[in-house]
Parts: C-alpha cells; sequence; structure tokens
C-alpha cells in the first residue's frame, strides 16, 4: 500500500522534471510571444526589434563598396567566442567551416565573416586575420598567434562590374568599423548585393540585403541575436503573416508570382545554380560547447524555412554559424536556445528585406503597392 503522505524518490524526480520543463516552456514561450506575455494584443516587437550586438562581448562592422554593391559584414568577438556551423545549401563557399566540427582541435574563434563575392570574397577573411593579429586576438601557437576567422561568402556578381569584390582591404575594414552598437541594416555590408526572388530570372527579382535582431529570454540575461544577408532564390515571406515580402514577381513587376506556386504548376526554374545564398549568425551570451553550438546553428536553419520559400535549395549556399560568448555561466538549455536562435534568425531575415531600399532594376519592399513595413 502507498503511503499518501510521503512521495517515492522516482515520483518526486519526476515532478522536479515536470516542473523544470514547465519553467522552460515559460521561459521560451515568453522569448517567442512577448506580447501575450506582458498582456499586450498584437503590435510588432520590430519596434525595438534589438541586434545582434545586444548579446555583448562581441562588434560588428561593415564595409560597403562604393564601386557597386557589395561588401563585407565581420562580428569581432572581443574575449573568443565557442562556435558551430550548419551549411544547408548545396551551392556553399566557405573556410574554416571544418575547424568547427567539435571533434576538432581548436576551440575558440575570433571573428565569423559574411561576404559577398562569391568565393573571391574569402579574400576579405585575410584583412579580418591581419587585423585580429595587430590586436592580439588568435590561437598561441608559441611565436604569435594565429586568428581563427570562418567566413561564408554568397554570390552577388551579377549586379554592376563583377571584378569588384571584397578583398583584404575590405575586410580589414569592416574590422575597424565595427562597434558594439546595433548595425546597420539594409544595402549595407554583405547585404549591399543582395537579391532575392530570383528563380525564374533576375528581370523580375527584387533587392535583398542585412538585418538583425535579438531576443532576450525572459528574467534569465540570456540573450540570443542574429544577422542574416539574405541573397535568396526564392521568395522572402513574413514571419508572422505568411505573406510574401519581397521575391519574384510578375510580369507587370507589380504584384508577386508566388515562387512556390509557380513551381507547383509546373513551370521551370530560369536561373544559374550558384548565384545566389542567404547567411546567418546567430549569436548568444549563453556558455555552450562546440557541439552545443553546432545544434544551436541547426535549429537556427528553421527561421530561413519560416521566411524564405524555397530554402536550402540546390542553387543557394544557405549557411548559419552559431557562437557563444559564454558571459553567463552556468549550464543553459540548448534546446531552448536554439528555438529561440530560430525566431531570431527569421526576423533577421524579415528587417534585411524590411529596411533594404531599391537599385536599378530591382525594386524593394517598400517599392510594391501597398507595402506597409
Amino acid at each position: 500500500m502507498i503511503d499518501e503522505g510521503r512521495m517515492g524518490d522516482s515520483e518526486e524526480l519526476n515532478g522536479v522534471a515536470r516542473r523544470a520543463f514547465l519553467r522552460s516552456s515559460a521561459v521560451l514561450a515568453g522569448a517567442l510571444a512577448p506580447g501575450l506575455v506582458s498582456g499586450q494584443a498584437g503590435g510588432e516587437e520590430e519596434h525595438a526589434h534589438g541586434a545582434i550586438t545586444d548579446v555583448g562581448g562581441l562588434r560588428v562592422g561593415h564595409f560597403t563598396d562604393s564601386r557597386r554593391p557589395t561588401g563585407c559584414t565581420v562580428a569581432l568577438f572581443e574575449r573568443g567566442a565557442v562556435a558551430g556551423v550548419d551549411v544547408r545549401g548545396s551551392a556553399p563557399g566557405t573556410r574554416e567551416t571544418d575547424l568547427l566540427n567539435p571533434i576538432n582541435t581548436v576551440q575558440m574563434v575570433n571573428a565569423i565573416l559574411l561576404t559577398g563575392g562569391s568565393a573571391y570574397g574569402l579574400d576579405a577573411a585575410t584583412g579580418v586575420m591581419q587585423y585580429c593579429e595587430e590586436h592580439h586576438m588568435g590561437f598561441f601557437v608559441g611565436v604569435g598567434v594565429v586568428p581563427i576567422v570562418p567566413a561564408a561568402v554568397l554570390i552577388d556578381l551579377q549586379i554592376g562590374d563583377p571584378k569588384v569584390r571584397p578583398d583584404a582591404h575590405a575586410g580589414y575594414a569592416a574590422c575597424e568599423a565595427a562597434a558594439n552598437s546595433p548595425p546597420a541594416e539594409g544595402n549595407v555590408g554583405a547585404g549591399a548585393g543582395a537579391t532575392v526572388g530570383k528563380l525564374f530570372g533576375y528581370k523580375l527579382a527584387m533587392k535583398g540585403g542585412f538585418g538583425t535582431a535579438s531576443i532576450r529570454i525572459g528574467d534569465t540575461g540570456l540573450v540570443v541575436g542574429a544577422m542574416a544577408a539574405v541573397n535568396a532564390v526564392g521568395d522572402v515571406i513574413d514571419r508572422r503573416t505568411g505573406k510574401i515580402l519581397a521575391g519574384a514577381r510578375t510580369e507587370g513587376g507589380q504584384s508577386f508570382a508566388d515562387t512556390i506556386r509557380q513551381i507547383i504548376e509546373g513551370n521551370t526554374p530560369a536561373t544559374r545554380i550558384g548565384a545566389h545564398t542567404t547567411l546567418g549568425l546567430v549569436a548568444t551570451n549563453a556558455t555552450l560547447t562546440k557541439a552545443e553550438c553546432t545544434k544551436v546553428a541547426q535549429m537556427a536553419h528553421d527561421g530561413f524555412a519560416r521566411t524564405i520559400k524555397p530554402t536550402h535549395t540546390a542553387y543557394d549556399g544557405d549557411t548559419i554559424f552559431a557562437a557563444a560568448t559564454g558571459e553567463i555561466r552556468g549550464k543553459a538549455e540548448v534546446t531552448i536556445i536554439g528555438a529561440v536562435a530560430a525566431e531570431a534568425i527569421a526576423r533577421a531575415v524579415n528587417r534585411a528585406v524590411l529596411t533594404a531600399t531599391g537599385i536599378p532594376g530591382y525594386p524593394a519592399h517598400r517599392d510594391m503597392p501597398g507595402a506597409i513595413s
């Protein structure tokens, strides 16, 4: 007979687990739906959408080339950061991503670079390394430091002179511009030459860009921030309403063709493989391992799936890095960090097209009839 006045060990442990789960669920709900938690009906948290620099321990800088729309964006980690990566697109251009595999030796990165210019743009990482070396940021190898700078590229060569692309000078200049204040959004840095909605050709495509956002997780002190350079072959979708914000247009150019609907109806793609790609970085002040950062990067791709249709295609090199600065000590729940990271990425992707401005041949969201920012 069970003594109802006492709880067995297993039942007590189950109760503790249930309470922990409920607390975690409440924190997650507060992070993803702040309006509901605070009692506000609707309202758009983008009025205070935040920025990746809210995480602390990092600075972000852009270089935007004045000769044509292209550039690069760097995140510098003042005391280093543990990092992971998840590459989902089939046409990636990357550097130092193997190093982020959890089985490999080096544990900390000094910077992460997102850049335009296709594989040529990887040269910008050389400038980031030069800056980091001058500031004694890197992995000590006995005779000095070797800066650890993972990087990924998007292809924006179709706009303007393709011979103009980010180089070592551009990477160094982005580092010099890095600050802990919110970075500029829209036609800047790695998003300067970004375009979207290109599955049926460039003629009716639209302007992409760079966006950022952050989310504070309840009263835990944990922050998850994101930045994205959105150069997708697909359409960009409002994460809340499912409506198209920017993408392939109809022949008249005044309405959206709806890429997914066109695919379902059997229309044939008319674009080049490897001329696209959306890049992202999520960062948190939590303490995570390389394996946990890799899981966060994996989960963060859900943010692409919510806001870009189609995504992770044969035409894109979609890549997301995840970094943890470790400013908040103690064990963090990786599932919560990853879930919030996906939402932060989704917000950053939306910000990228909402803040973009049109260039010749590529109107922006704000240029479309009835557009609401």
